[in-house]
């Protein structure tokens, strides 16, 4: 059986990994400066995140949401602590795509409404309703389609009041992720998810805070919306929040109240899944990892800025993007093939960097050399 070829895929076997750092089957070690589209949050193979699913492992994997599952409780404690949501509720499910579905649905039963306003160059995920909201025709079947879909301009405060004016009583939501990620590392202005709170409270919407990128502290705050000082009714989570384990979730404002049936998973909230989410939290809270996340998010960016070629260095945190012009567009193979550095890309021209938030101030400066060198092979290699 040929495996199913939607994944263009670069010719590396990656065997082993460890901290900021992974090897290939050949020994060649590698510095990791994506994370595995921003999922590894407290660092690879992390011991204390492998003790705690081992210890879990051995006691029980698996059991429906039919039973009682105390660590889940734990879970949400602790999810509530470090992201001072201690009043919200927590739904846990699989993936991101499956977060942001759920808070659409639960939004839409909530309100009672049906339109969803999204934002251009969104990205909210591959299942139905959250492919139906995302700014990429690739992405959306036919069976995707919907007039329920909104979508207006990114950070165009003038085109969503207008919006609301005129649909206002139809929109159940307005989703928007703090820092955009597929999209280019494109940040939301605090002014505009400030208006959208307001919006949302004026007619009764429910504001969703597609969390899936920038949450999990890699902004430097627990949740990239939180710089604007205002609460989302809904939070989705999932990338960082097991740091490679399949765990997600969304975090729900008290006044939105729950039935039985209406939200449900099988697989969600397992016992492995919430003992690598609370490892993550553990360690981002021993370690200091958001606060590390701003520090050495705004040392890279001032080095970036500084570096000639590259373009609208922007981001929080260690969630950073600049652009490359033309003459540089082959800078992230070069990167990984000449210097042994992933990173990740937003087409056509935008290179991202999500590494572990425990990235050291050395592996800063290692991914830097490595620019610095990547971009002069560039510059002195002979035209074709």
């Amino acid at each position: 059986m040929k495996l199913f070829d939607v994944y263009p895929i670069n010719d590396i076997t990656i065997t082993k990994a460890q901290g900021s750092y992974v090897w290939d089957n050949d020994g060649v070690q590698y510095l990791d400066m994506y994370g595995g589209h921003a999922v590894i949050s407290i660092g690879h193979t992390h011991p204390h995140w492998v003790k705690r699913i081992e210890d879990q492992l051995a006691q029980i994997a698996f059991y429906s949401n039919s039973i009682r599952i105390p660590i889940q409780q734990q879970l949400a404690d602790k999810l509530g602590q470090l992201s001072g949501k201690t009043d919200y509720q927590l739904f846990l499910c699989n993936s991101g795509a499956e977060a942001n579905e759920n808070a659409l649905k639960l939004a839409s039963f909530h309100t009672g409404r049906k339109k969803v306003i999204a934002f251009s160059k969104a990205f909210h995920g591959r299942t139905s309703l959250a492919v139906a909201v995302t700014d990429n025709k690739n992405y959306v079947a036919p069976v995707n389609e919907t007039d329920n879909a909104i979508f207006l301009p990114f950070n165009d405060q003038v085109a969503l009041k207008s919006c609301f004016e005129a649909n206002g009583k139809e929109i159940a939501a307005v989703i928007i992720e703090g820092i955009q990620g597929v999209g280019g590392i494109n940040v939301a202005d605090d002014d505009f998810l400030r208006l959208i709170r307001s919006l949302c409270d004026q007619y009764g919407a429910v504001y969703i805070a597609d969390s899936v990128q920038c949450g999990c502290g890699r902004s430097g705050q627990f949740f990239a919306h939180d710089y604007a000082g205002v609460n989302a009714d809904i939070y989705t989570m999932a990338k960082g929040m097991g740091n490679g384990f399949p765990v997600a979730g969304i975090l729900i404002a008290p006044h939105i109240q729950p039935k039985h049936f209406m939200l449900g998973t099988t697989f969600g909230g397992n016992h492995l899944a919430c003992a690598a989410a609370l490892a993550v939290l553990e360690v981002m809270e021993q370690e200091n990892l958001i606060e590390m996340a701003k520090q050495r998010g705004m040392y890279l960016m001032n080095k970036l800025k500084a570096i000639d070629g590259l373009q609208n260095v922007r981001g929080r945190g260690l969630m950073i993007g600049f652009d490359v012009p033309e003459h540089l567009k082959d800078l992230k193979k070069q990167l990984l093939f000449s210097h042994k550095v992933f990173t990740g890309e937003a087409k056509p021209n935008v290179i991202r960097l999500l590494p572990s938030l425990a990235l050291s101030r050395k592996q800063a400066d290692e991914f830097l050399e490595a620019l610095a060198d990547a971009i002069q092979d560039i510059a002195s290699a002979p035209s074709a």
